[in-house]
């Protein structure tokens, strides 16, 4: 095949770096944003703080190490006895003073604030324990079995045989088992809820009123009481009614994971990037001041641009100084449009700021980027993991969007409205006669807004409240 060279013409639309970084701090978290911010500061150094250097702090600083240093002299030339200067206290001291070169050795405030998980607390359990060199590897294999709950994720047997001892029979490891039951949090190593609850039944006083009716309830009627009627369960059970509803509140008072408490997740705080507020009957959009702290151009050093010693110098200047012009025109291109965005939320979302979630409007991406001239692609990149501060809360902006449903006077109704009034009617049933899904989208008709059984039963999960049938409380 004979090669050749062919000339083509055609378009093609091309990301500039100047645009590729505006795309970039858009989509950025609050805290991505932040951290975006500390490298640009620290990779360029024609980029600064307005605030950094002030000319006061500066005089204030010179003027406090002139009064420490004649104090310094005052101190030395009265009093012979005093230690000098270059003394260290590790060299009269040594066996108390620290040594600051170890690798190994933290601050106690990083120990103090290390989170404890669950099999860390049964290990130093177990350290305290007397065991066997055979039962205590039986006892760890148990421990590393146990998942976030307190639960075992295998059983006895699978257990055993993945700990490959040859001579240890299956009653030994239940021994094991037996004295692991008894470690704090109570209920832990239990294979199922029954067991779980069970364990913390045996372990009350037995002194503990309705105890052993609660074990008999437990045991037996596990599965059906939360919908069992009090008298009917008292007949079973051949004790007065009284007496099974003071078991069932205790069974109520028990923990059914005791091991989810231990070992909490980190704690991931939310930053509001812009603020909304009411004054004078007007809705205010304001951006948050302390996520994109105002930068500027050292004058210094752009001064050096033309002045520099060689040609190499003057080009990094350069080069810097245009980085450091587009990082700041990127950076004020995204709050202009975060600006943006969130005051068509707040003009579009006025009667949920005022009334509440059930009168949410409903709202999409592409009616915020028709009036702002925008792509919807622009809009949800400025509406991820960005927060708005109201007087109703903190919310994500994509809160505020939602599908709409018809209603039967031809408006629309908002997604987030119906499920709003869903949850305010299932708060307010009869827990004896809890309200089905067909019930409910009655009640909604009603009320002018025409949903289907399944859309309502859809919402109904979104919201984690469970079907009419496990809702049913006869006590």
């Amino acid at each position: 095949m004979k090669q050749s060279l062919q000339l083509k013409l055609g378009q093609n639309l091309a990301l500039t770096p100047q645009l590729q970084q505006a795309i970039k701090l858009l989509q950025l978290s609050t805290l991505d944003l932040q951290q975006a911010i500390d490298e640009a500061l620290e990779g360029n150094p024609l980029l600064e703080r307005e605030d950094e250097h002030s000319d006061g702090e500066t005089d204030a600083l010179s003027d406090t190490d002139g009064l420490d240093f004649t104090e310094a002299k005052e101190n030395s030339s009265g009093d012979d006895n005093e230690l000098a200067v270059d003394t260290r206290w590790e060299d009269l001291l040594p066996s108390s003073a620290p040594s600051g070169n170890s690798d190994d050795e933290n601050s106690f405030t990083e120990r103090d604030v290390a989170p404890e998980s669950l099999q860390d607390q049964l290990r130093w359990q177990l350290n305290l324990t007397r065991f066997s060199d055979t039962d205590r590897k039986i006892a760890e294999a148990f421990i590393d079995s146990v998942d976030t709950n307190g639960r075992l994720s295998q059983s006895p047997e699978e257990i055993l045989a993945a700990v490959k001892l040859p001579d240890v029979e299956i009653d030994e490891a239940m021994a094991v088992l037996h004295l692991l039951q008894h470690f704090e949090p109570t209920g832990v190593f239990a294979k199922d809820l029954r067991e779980c609850l069970l364990l913390q039944l045996r372990q009350m006083p037995s002194d503990i009123p309705f105890r052993d009716i609660a074990g008999a309830i437990v045991s037996r009627h596990l599965d059906h009481i939360a919908t069992v009627d009090p008298k009917k369960l008292a007949k079973r059970l051949r004790t007065d009614e009284t007496s099974v509803r003071g078991a069932l509140a205790l069974i109520k008072s028990l923990d059914p994971t005791p091991g989810a408490n231990i070992g909490a997740s980190d704690t991931e705080y939310v930053i509001p990037d812009v603020f909304v507020s009411k004054k004078n009957d007007q809705w205010r959009v304001e951006l948050n001041p302390d996520i994109a702290p105002r930068l500027k151009i050292n004058t210094v050093y752009a001064e050096l641009a033309s002045a520099g010693n060689s040609a190499t110098d003057r080009s990094f200047i350069r080069d810097n100084l245009q980085e450091a012009k587009w990082f700041m025109k990127s950076l004020k291109s995204r709050n202009e449009t975060l600006l943006k965005v969130a005051s068509k939320i707040v003009e579009h979302q006025k009667a949920f700021l005022e009334l509440g979630e059930e009168a949410m409007r409903p709202l999409v991406l592409a009616d915020i980027a028709d009036q702002i001239e925008m792509h919807e692609s622009t809009i949800s990149r400025a509406t991820t993991r960005k927060y708005m501060h109201t007087p109703r809360g903190i919310y994500e902006l994509k809160f505020f969007f939602s599908s709409h449903v018809g209603t039967t006077e031809g408006g629309e109704c908002s997604s987030t409205a119906i499920k709003a009034l869903i949850k305010k009617l299932v708060q307010t049933e009869d827990l004896k006669k809890p309200l089905s899904d067909n019930k409910l989208g009655t009640m909604l008709k009603e009320q002018g807004v025409v949903v289907a059984r399944r859309t309502v039963a859809k919402y109904r999960e979104q919201l984690g409240i469970p079907p009419s049938n496990e809702r049913k409380r006869l006590i």
